[in-house]
């Protein structure tokens, strides 16, 4: 139930425009500190997710690696597969955050 809870909370935020989803994407948006949080896939690349996770560390911004994979993380959205996504919206983010505490 849980592992379905965040991943619908993913797909939601997707709808309403809350999310951004690709690595140069979600770096630009880090860069103007609209990210409230970031979920990495378990099975990204360790190029990738020292990448985003760097960025993240400089700038302040929470993340989450998930035990899902890119694919489990693509479907939350409608897509293919998804190495990261990041949360824009703070309601969003805090829900999602509460449910991994």
């Amino acid at each position: 139930m849980f592992k379905r809870n965040y991943l619908n909370l993913i797909g939601l935020a997707y709808r309403a425009r809350q999310c951004s989803a690709g690595e140069d994407t979600i770096i630009k948006d880090i860069r103007k500190r609209r990210v409230k949080l970031l979920i990495l896939a378990s099975d990204a690349g360790p190029q990738t997710k020292k990448k985003l996770t760097d960025k993240c560390k400089t700038y302040e911004v929470p993340y989450i690696i998930i035990n899902e994979d890119k694919e489990a993380l693509g479907n939350a959205i409608g897509k293919l597969q998804r190495v990261a996504i990041a949360i824009l919206d703070e309601g969003f983010a805090a829900k999602i955050k509460s449910l991994f505490d």
